[in-house]
């Protein structure tokens, strides 16, 4: 064949997996032992459901405590508020000094604050008690669990994973080389890997900032615009976008042959028909035919069949010309 140079866009396919947009962590707001737990991974949850309980005894014993401590405040400033308004009522008749009112004035401010105090303690003991209950902050799926019935967990320890409902990302890790010759970043068809016929679009969402060194990858969030039923969390998905636009010589497999242990392809002279063996750099290997970016020149004739019979220096017929 002759080759040619081809405007060539390939698409890039790569697998990921999809994931919910908002997940966190969920956490006791205080340290205790873990009473029981009521949710399981899998599970869909609805908004404040109780997820797990802590022993709440120490809580419950700071509660009492608190009430008991209101309780004497509130007889306190009965008491001090009953002894001021019996001083306004002698002052005013002249059977009191200024002194002894305004002694009976302070000390039922005093009473008044420290009512005030113990009433924001006792509010205080209701919020802890109330901490030792788990509960989950949005509707969603449980999706990871972290600590089980009777473990000690501290302050903000996870306990569960929340994948809260709502959009949904296709989750990629793609390498720097993709993301630097994918043409574009919205529009990306998505297919499940167990079925391809289910299918949606998604827009590039974010794009990690840091290449992970585990595997050299980046992770790529793809935010899908509508999500089948079938694209449940944790399926295996493909996701297909073009590549850049680029010149190349495009070639069948039978054309490429090796020399030195690189790839090399059989020139054919016009003058004396005979062939030469040429290193070719290679673009990409496609389903049916090969991209070559380099080592030929357009209107050279590659041989395309029987390159496994040559030798340099030999002299061939051409039969047919054929299309990559």
């Amino acid at each position: 064949m002759t080759v040619e140079i081809t405007d060539f866009a390939p698409t890039i396919t790569v697998t990921g997996v999809i994931a919910a947009q908002i997940q966190s962590e969920l956490s006791f707001r205080v340290s205790g032992k873990i009473r029981e737990r009521l949710a399981n991974v899998g599970e869909p949850v609805t908004a404040n459901q109780i997820l797990a309980r802590l022993d709440p005894d120490e809580q419950q014993a700071e509660l009492q405590s608190a009430e008991a401590g209101v309780k004497s405040a509130e007889a306190l400033f009965h008491q001090t508020t009953a002894n001021f308004e019996r001083q306004k009522s002698l002052l005013a008749t002249g059977n009191t000094t200024r002194r002894d009112h305004d002694q009976a004035e302070a000390n039922q401010r005093s009473a008044q604050a420290q009512l005030e105090q113990a009433r924001g303690q006792l509010a205080s003991a209701r919020d802890q008690l109330s901490y030792t209950e788990l509960r989950a902050g949005a509707d969603g799926i449980i999706v990871g669990l972290s600590a089980e019935a009777g473990q000690v967990v501290t302050q903000a320890q996870p306990v569960y994973t929340l994948a809260r409902d709502g959009a949904r990302d296709a989750v990629f890790n793609v390498h720097e080389w993709g993301l630097a010759n994918v043409a574009m970043d919205k529009g990306l068809t998505v297919s499940l890997v167990s079925d391809p016929a289910v299918k949606t679009i998604g827009d590039v969402r974010l794009i990690s900032p840091a290449v992970d060194p585990s595997n050299m990858t980046v992770t790529v969030k793809v935010g899908l615009r509508e999500t089948p039923p079938a694209m449940v969390l944790g399926s295996l998905v493909n996701g297909t976008g073009p590549m850049k636009q680029h010149k190349v010589f495009l070639l069948p497999w039978g054309a490429i042959f090796e020399l030195d242990g690189k790839p090399a392809v059989w020139v054919v002279d016009p003058r004396s028909s005979t062939v030469s063996l040429k290193p070719v750099v290679i673009d990409r290997y496609n389903r049916d035919s090969i991209a070559v970016t380099g080592g030929i020149e357009p209107g050279q004739t590659v041989v395309t069949a029987g390159v496994q019979m040559l030798r340099p220096g030999q002299k061939v017929e051409i039969v047919a010309e054929r299309k990559p």
